[in-house]
């Protein structure tokens, strides 16, 4: 092997002679470096060619292309990148608030969440004891670990407290609570006192003092005599005659129309033209509390009645010198509706005592007591002349009752209002009564039948609790709460009339009556600031507003003879004339 790397060795010099000598050309020599490894090396004796290297020398990627940008569009990388290269900024300088954590590739709003496969019993058992005794088991660590190292997060002294347990183990066992439930063995039954048994020892129950304890038993007697006295009898009737001669030297009662007042009060026809109140003109006063209704004399309005809370009802002169005639007592809670009978000799009234009672006018005698003990809320005699021993009731209880006063018996119920009956409206010559309900309805009745045959209730509907017929017969005003007066038809069809709406006052929460003029020019009602509001009748707009009483002006009535007398009375107590 020696002999032939010497022959080629000395085959490449003489080559290369002979090469310029043919030319006559000087060729350089081949660098001794390059051609180092082909010359043979000598160690002890024995020449030996040097060990040859092919492979070329690369440069790495990176060296060469010292901070160059990684093509975030690429898909397929053929060197390995460092941290810095793969994650530098696409475009401008690095920002230097940016974190490790911006940085991070993320599949949430919070971070990157690597997909896991784990049961969903399993993590809602974890995240339950979590929430509630603030350990669980740790997620980073391998669930084949766990069976024997049990490593938590959160409250690690309270995982240890409680052996690990879940918060569906650490609950009374299945059998545990079946049997405490049931109360034991079934030979421990007659032990078994019950759910209260632990309160049946007196050291645990509070009793009162010998002076508390007396105290009570004086409250209990009280109530007891008052249910008592409730239930046997009606409060007692009696009457104050307020005037020193109840008949005149022709031995006339007051019931007796006046003629010498200016206005003819016997006549039927209405003002041909009304006018605006703008003044007051008397006050009468003589009620302590609110006053709930306010009723003229029928035909002529030459009298007033009045109810009131102080449970007492009045009798008031309108002309003349307008005294206090005389004041019927006979209820023991708050009077709430009063109704004349077509001659004016007797009236109703009606009262929270759950009382209905019949009055005779001129003598202040308590005639006849109904009830059916449940609250009336309004009471109307039937207006025709062959009907006036029947009056009909508005109760709480959902129902219309009809009593004739001859037997002082139930004749008819009208069952089908859903709340309780809060007014009677008789309508078309009387053969038809409407009834309003805090069900938001409106229900039309023929007399003595007690199905209605007219129902009228739609979403956008309030509660009525007030309706006035108009003195034409034509329409109903009824004061609705969502403070507006809307207006029915009162004959056939009885259709709201979407023209006329009368808004501008607040009484969402009163039963404020609305009143109309004789000629049918103007409305009038009050409102829960205790003003008294008139509108006009055609253009429906609100003409004039009287700061009429301190509190809320519950009723309104405009005189049937007058052009321009409004009476009104509020919750002050007081009862009011304008002209």
């Amino acid at each position: 092997m020696a002999a032939a790397a010497s022959s080629l060795v000395s085959y490449g010099s003489d080559s290369d002679s002979e090469n310029e000598s043919e030319s006559g050309s000087v060729v350089q020599k081949a660098d001794p470096e390059a051609v180092a490894h082909l010359q043979p090396l000598k160690s002890g004796g024995i020449t030996t060619l040097a060990a040859l290297n092919s492979a070329p020398e690369v440069a790495v990627k990176e060296g060469v292309e010292t901070g160059v940008h990684l093509d975030p569009a690429l898909k397929e990388v053929d060197y390995n990148p460092s941290y810095e290269t793969m994650f530098a900024p696409e475009f401008g300088p690095v920002n230097p608030f940016r974190t490790q954590q911006m940085a991070a590739p993320r599949n949430m709003l919070s971070g990157y969440a690597e997909p896991a496969h784990v049961n969903d019993f399993m993590f809602e058992q974890q995240r339950r004891t979590f929430s509630t005794f603030g350990y669980a088991l740790d997620p980073s660590v391998d669930s084949s670990s766990q069976v024997t190292t049990n490593t938590y997060i959160g409250a690690v002294d309270e995982a240890e407290k409680n052996k690990g347990q879940t918060v569906f183990e650490t609950g009374p066992k299945k059998n545990e609570k079946r049997k405490k439930l049931k109360g034991g063995d079934a030979s421990e039954i007659d032990d078994f006192l019950g759910p209260w048994a632990k309160f049946q020892d007196e050291k645990d129950v509070a009793k009162p003092s010998e002076e508390e304890q007396k105290e009570l038993d004086e409250i209990t007697a009280k109530r007891q005599k008052r249910g008592r006295n409730e239930e046997e009898a009606p409060a007692e009737e009696k009457t104050i005659l307020h005037i020193k001669d109840a008949y005149d030297y022709q031995g006339r009662s007051y019931l007796h129309i006046p003629q010498d007042v200016g206005v003819n009060l016997r006549s039927s026809e209405a003002p041909d033209k009304c006018y605006l109140p703008k003044k007051q003109l008397h006050v009468w006063s003589g009620h302590t509390k609110g006053v709930s209704a306010i009723r003229l004399f029928p035909a002529s309005g030459h009298l007033l009645l009045s109810c009131s809370m102080d449970c007492k009802i009045k009798l008031w002169e309108v002309y003349n010198e307008r005294r206090c005639v005389r004041t019927f007592i006979g209820h023991s809670k708050a009077v709430r509706d009063v109704c004349f009978n077509n001659t004016g000799t007797q009236f109703l009234s009606a009262a929270y005592d759950r009382y209905i009672k019949l009055w005779d006018t001129e003598t202040g005698k308590c005639i006849a007591p109904f009830t059916n003990r449940k609250v009336p809320y309004c009471v109307k005699f039937n207006p025709d002349e062959d009907k006036q021993s029947l009056f009909v009731a508005g109760m709480s209880d959902k129902k219309i009752v009809q009593w004739d006063i001859r037997s002082g018996e139930v004749v008819q119920e009208y069952d089908r209002h859903l709340g309780a009956v809060n007014t009677i409206t008789f309508v078309d010559e009387n053969r038809r009564f409407v009834s309003t309900s805090d069900d938001k309805s409106l229900r039309v009745w023929e007399w003595d039948i007690p199905v209605d045959f007219k129902y009228i209730a739609e979403p956008s509907m309030h509660s009525m609790p007030a309706v006035t017929l108009s003195p034409n017969g034509k329409w109903l005003a009824c004061q609705s709460m969502d403070n507006q007066i809307l207006i029915f038809g009162a004959q056939n069809r009885f259709r709201l009339n979407k023209k006329k709406i009368f808004k501008g006052h607040m009484v969402a929460g009163y039963a404020c009556q609305v009143g109309f003029s004789p000629d049918m020019s103007y409305v009038v009602s009050g409102d829960a600031d205790g003003k008294l509001n008139i509108w006009d009748w055609k253009t429906t707009k609100l003409y004039h507003r009287i700061k009429a009483h301190d509190k809320v002006c519950i009723s309104a009535l405009w005189h049937p003879h007058e052009t321009s007398k409004v009476i009104t009375c509020g919750w002050d107590g007081q009862i009011k004339l304008w002209d």
